[in-house]
């Protein structure tokens, strides 16, 4: 079979998606390591059958989302920061920080829309309570397994163009990059133990009480100026928490 036909042509999920988890798949099966060199945008064209166009967006998704780093005049390779499994890694991650190089991942809206801003999500954007914001939350998967359950708010002025875009298994942080100008600095972050109950553990599938990773995180600008909080429910069976650390000297 040649490469091409592994993208399906008939099917409804876009050409950039379907490489996006071809290239996973194959960083997989080839057991690369952080720093080693892929294929680059003419090679991909090539074994794929694809377009320069399809490549590039399926790159770039995969560049924002910390899996490759792209080196001018060098080529394209294994990001350091790639891991299964890991959760606050990087600022960008694999859909906002959860990665993995084996499965197959997809992720789900289940609603989307404007929102009055309630206490907490109006001092975390620095909006009004009861100011308008937009509020996304997405169910993601591995295999066909429910693996989080994630929310996300943005101030009307940063998300307003989320309401009308696709974002079925795009990275909100590659979309907004990307299409909307939106350019993120930095986030401060919370990582904290649960348990699930209600909504997140009927959406998981768990029952009650099983235990889940909680992140929750505000991203900014440059200037300071927040422009989205996140809250992911994730099932700790299926995720784990990487941390670098590095002997204070003095």
């Amino acid at each position: 079979m040649a490469a091409g036909d592994l993208i399906n042509r008939r099917s409804a999920v876009p050409f950039y998606s379907q490489l996006k988890d071809l290239i996973l798949a194959d960083i997989q099966s080839r057991g690369l390591e952080p720093g080693d060199r892929l294929p680059g945008d003419f090679e991909l064209c090539q074994q794929y059958d694809v377009s320069r166009t399809v490549v590039r967006q399926a790159m770039g998704e995969l560049e924002h989302e910390g899996v490759i780093r792209r080196e001018r005049g060098r080529g394209t390779f294994l990001a350091d920061t790639h891991a299964p499994g890991v959760l606050g890694h990087a600022l960008i991650g694999y859909f906002e920080d959860i990665q993995s190089g084996s499965g197959t991942h997809h992720t789900v809206v289940r609603r989307k829309g404007l929102v009055p801003a309630s206490a907490a999500v109006a001092k975390d954007l620095a909006v009004k309570v009861g100011e308008m914001v937009v509020e996304v939350e997405r169910v993601r998967s591995m295999d066909g397994a429910p693996w989080a359950l994630t929310l996300t708010q943005l101030p009307l002025s940063v998300g307003e163009g989320l309401l009308t875009a696709d974002v079925d298994d795009l990275s909100l942080f590659g979309v907004l990059e990307q299409r909307f100008g939106v350019r993120f600095d930095h986030a401060r972050r919370l990582i904290e133990a649960g348990v699930a109950a209600g909504e997140v553990a009927d959406v998981l599938g768990l029952p009650t009480g099983a235990p889940v990773l909680v992140m929750r995180s505000v991203s900014y600008d440059a200037a300071g100026r927040p422009l989205e909080r996140f809250t992911g429910h994730h099932r700790g069976d299926l995720s784990r928490l990487e941390v670098d650390v590095r002997r204070q000297t003095d």
